[in-house]
């Protein structure tokens, strides 16, 4: 994916501007066909843009959305096992593959819609500085603590967080000392909290809380692409497909960007 990064004030003035423009061409929420609320599960990293994004939806269809954020694994297994839902959003391939596999998704209705960096936070407070690269001293700066991450078998950000600390030669350093977390806010709330020392979360996520501080961004290369793709689910209600293709309009990537989260174009 194109990185794109605006400032959080200017892509939310383009958003404010280009709301302006689209009110006139959008169907008023007094004059859309009544349709029942529309279910989403969706990864928990998304809990804010997504939040922002179904605002917007129902304000421009009258529609409204319902949105269960759980890990992606939480969420997919969910659904396999029968939960009723729209549409899914997941924080990785993975997940969405195994539903896809099992018949879960509707035909042609999946496609990436964000992207996003893997970051190393500290509590607000801290004075830890650390510089991100193959042997870097990650277990000398957790001291007597722990690396809060997200559950590696459950939540892709602990998954991408070991992928990058086995290529950059440092797990050995804290494979024993870990707070796994059930999703990847539980991991940031965990460092926010000033529990741990650090913790490996999404940028987006160290954007999204002033109790921690940005230490630092991994390698691209260090782990594979974080990539979020949507999909509609099987049987879905009115609307899914119309929200579906919504996720990837020009007015949704700007309130993802403004969420620090990466988009094509």
């Amino acid at each position: 994916m194109t990185p794109v990064q605006p400032t959080r004030r200017a892509t939310l003035v383009r958003l404010a501007a280009f709301g302006v423009a689209t009110a006139l061409t959008m169907p008023a929420p007094a004059m859309a066909e009544a349709r029942p609320p529309l279910t989403v599960f969706a990864a928990a990293s998304l809990t804010d843009a997504l939040n922002a994004v179904g605002r917007r939806w129902t304000a421009r269809t009258g529609q409204m959305v319902r949105f269960s954020f759980a890990a992606s694994g939480t969420a997919a297994r969910q659904i396999e096992a029968g939960a009723r839902a729209d549409l899914f959003v997941s924080a990785d391939g993975e997940w969405m593959d195994r539903l896809e596999q099992a018949g879960r998704l509707m035909p042609r209705a999946r496609r990436d819609v964000v992207g996003n960096r893997l970051a190393l936070v500290a509590p607000g407070k801290s004075n830890v500085r650390l510089a991100i690269r193959p042997g870097f001293a990650i277990g000398a700066a957790l001291g007597d603590g722990r690396l809060a991450i997200g559950e590696p078998r459950a939540v892709p950000a602990g998954r991408y967080a070991q992928q990058a600390l086995e290529r950059l030669g440092v797990w050995s350093q804290v494979s024993g000392r870990l707070a796994p977390a059930p999703d990847v806010r539980a991991a940031l709330a965990y460092v926010a909290r000033g529990e741990t020392p650090l913790g490996i979360v999404y940028e987006s996520d160290a954007a999204a809380d002033r109790g921690v501080r940005l230490i630092g961004i991994f390698p691209a290369a260090s782990h594979a692409p974080i990539v979020y793709p949507a999909a509609v689910l099987k049987d879905a209600g009115p609307g899914a497909v119309a929200f579906f293709r919504y996720l990837s309009s020009t007015e949704a990537r700007l309130i993802f960007r403004a969420h620090h989260f990466r988009t094509p174009g």
